[in-house]
């Protein structure tokens, strides 16, 4: 919906407020045009209702107000003597419509002070849980999502297993777009396995102001651009266009930023002709064949040179890794038992793999040789021409929704010939660190401004699936209670956090305990 057609049906739904509820209006002794102003009629249905003004924000915030008009509607019948539970669930079921019944046909009476406590322990508990969803929504849609590491194309900065809090406040929060949706779940609801949001109305893309730009190397999770799957884990050969906030949510490293050029040399990441700066915590993995006199087995290569990647012998001798650090394959090429180790690198024109974006013949380019590339910035202007079209024709149409025709060597934009296209917003290319075993911009090419979602910051716990022994054997320690970003070994601040609990806790049954000697 087009930002006039949401403001059309805002408009409807205050005259059809003002019908439903006038006459209730003048009941609690208000003014009956109180009742169609605009906002102004939210906050005097809070005072009839006797609840607090900031209710009013809450009917406003998409998802949640899923839950909240239903509990106004509630609310509204009870502050008018209407307790019964076929009451409840008629103005429930009927979309609120049965409020229309109480203002004109009943003779009802305003109840100023009524008590607002439930009667039933039911009741009490159903309150709870409701606005215990509300609270967890706010904070999971604008402050701090969960998240868990599936894949190992950030290896050994995050590795699979890792649980993650990722901020939604650094990059500024991006208001939902999906406004008919089950809350605190993503695309899918547990254990039914269906969908759980309704594709439309959608709202217009909309961004918080955050702390800050994201950065060269920041670790960004992101709205998966090509995302055409039903589920995560779950490919199926229908293809579902998804809302752009209810896109599998995948995590990589940027590496370039809007108006850089990108290009691929040999495996290694150039911008602007320079080859790309990790941060010391980032270890870049590339596939090897390793040739060897005797058996390489998981667990030695493991403990010996931290190879988590799989590997296996392709023919007598000689083993393919699928991802291994330069450092670990410079220590094992001192291996008495190891006589070569070769890294894996496409040559030029050549592909064994899916083909790269653009997916065009016009670019023969693979995962090790790659561009070079223009990162689009928004309003940035570039020439358009059938040789660079494949680049940016997703973008013009997909992401800033227009149409693209061809006659002959003619582009049209919007029925319109162009020559020129200026971009509405930034762009970025995310790579994963494993360079060899990554889904990333390689083969999707660019990711858009509004598909961000946060920023990783904090490990909250860790779990080596492959790790033998009881339970506290598999989880990862020295990961637990970890920063993402920062330099030098990361740092675990478990310890701390179990001291500052038991002093709260002691703290908290001193009080209470001098509160009863009292």
């Amino acid at each position: 919906m087009t930002m006039t057609q949401w403001f059309i049906f805002f408009l409807v739904i205050q005259v059809i407020h003002f019908l439903a509820t006038w006459k209730l209006y003048i009941k609690a002794g208000r003014k009956p045009w109180e009742a169609i102003v605009p906002i102004y009629n939210a906050v005097i249905l809070m005072k009839i209702i006797n609840r607090p003004w900031w209710w009013v924000i809450l009917l406003f915030i998409p998802i949640i107000n899923l839950i909240m008009i239903p509990v106004v509607w509630v609310e509204t019948i009870r502050s008018f003597g209407r307790n019964s539970t076929a009451d409840t669930w008629l103005v429930i079921l009927t979309l609120g419509f049965y409020i229309f019944y109480v203002n004109y046909a009943l003779d009802v009476t305003y109840i100023e002070d009524r008590d607002l406590k439930p009667r039933t322990a039911t009741g009490e508990w159903i309150s709870s849980i409701l606005f215990a969803i509300v609270a967890a929504t706010l904070v999971h849609t604008y402050f701090m999502q969960p998240y868990v590491i599936p894949t190992s194309s950030l290896e050994k900065t995050l590795l699979v297993g890792d649980f993650l809090f990722v901020s939604k406040f650094h990059y500024g929060a991006r208001t939902p777009m999906t406004t008919v949706a089950f809350p605190m779940v993503h695309d899918t609801i547990p254990v039914l396995n269906t969908k759980s949001y309704i594709n439309k109305p959608q709202l217009p893309y909309f961004r918080l102001p955050g702390l800050q730009k994201i950065k060269r190397n920041d670790i960004v999770v992101f709205s998966w651009p090509t995302d055409t799957v039903e589920q995560f884990f779950k490919i199926t050969h229908r293809k579902i266009r998804k809302p752009i906030d209810k896109k599998s949510n995948y995590v990589k490293r940027c590496v370039g930023l809007p108006g850089d050029s990108l290009s691929i040399k040999d495996g290694y990441v150039y911008i602007n002709n320079k080859r790309l700066e990790l941060p010391d915590r980032a270890k870049p993995q590339y596939s090897y064949y390793v040739q060897a006199k005797g058996n390489l087995t998981p667990r030695y290569m493991y403990e010996r040179y931290g190879v988590t990647g799989s590997f296996g012998q392709v023919k007598q001798g000689i083993y393919y890794f699928s991802a291994m650090t330069e450092k670990a394959a410079d220590m094992l090429k001192d291996n008495p038992n190891v006589i070569s180790v070769k890294r894996n690198i496409e040559s030029k024109g050549a592909s064994k793999m899916a083909p790269v974006f653009p997916q065009s013949s016009k670019y023969p380019w693979n995962q090790d040789q790659y561009g070079s590339i223009y990162i689009p910035q928004k309003g940035k202007t570039v020439e358009l021409n059938l040789d660079v079209l494949p680049l940016y024709k997703r973008i013009i149409e997909r992401y800033e929704g227009n149409t693209v025709q061809v006659n002959g060597s003619q582009i049209s934009i919007n029925n319109k010939p162009a020559t020129t296209y200026t971009f509405k917003q930034d762009y970025y290319w995310m790579m994963g660190d494993n360079r060899h075993a990554s889904e990333d911009s390689r083969y999707w090419g660019y990711v858009p401004e509004d598909h961000v979602v946060g920023k990783p910051v904090f490990i909250w716990f860790s779990w080596d699936s492959n790790a033998s022994g009881p339970f506290w054997n598999k989880v990862r320690w020295d990961r637990v209670f970890t920063t993402v970003g920062g330099e030098g070994k990361p740092r675990s601040y478990l310890v701390y956090f179990l001291v500052a609990l038991a002093l709260w806790y002691g703290y908290s049954k001193f009080r209470k305990r001098k509160k009863a000697n009292s």
